[in-house]
């Protein structure tokens, strides 16, 4: 599977019982990984895509290329088995890109 940075893919994530906030169920998510790590990995780094909060940045960004009421949960970054991504869902824009790493940045203190 050829996963680029800056695509959506549906992530099918675990049964885990998740606990109060954490990220569950199928969503869309942002490839945040590198396409050259992408290609040699089995594994790639997403940021998970919501309508339910509101923006808060850097916690929460609006990716308004993902479409209307979209929101990047920053602080929700997952590794995920390239077996977990379903279809593509397009791409975001590289401000909306732009914008969601220096929130990741920001939240992971780099």
């Amino acid at each position: 599977m050829n996963v680029q940075r800056g695509h959506i893919y549906w992530v099918a994530f675990p049964d885990r019982s998740p606990r109060g906030a954490e990220i569950e169920k199928t969503r869309p998510c942002v490839v945040l990984s590198l396409d050259s790590i992408n290609a040699v990995r089995r594994t790639v780094v997403v940021i998970p895509l919501t309508t339910s909060p509101k923006a808060v940045p850097p916690i929460a960004i609006s990716v308004l290329s993902a479409g209307k009421d979209s929101v990047a949960v920053c602080d929700q970054v997952q590794v995920v088995d390239k077996k977990r991504l379903h279809s593509e869902h397009g791409r975001i824009s590289d401000t909306d890109l732009k914008t969601i790493e220096d929130s990741a940045r920001v939240i992971l203190g780099l």
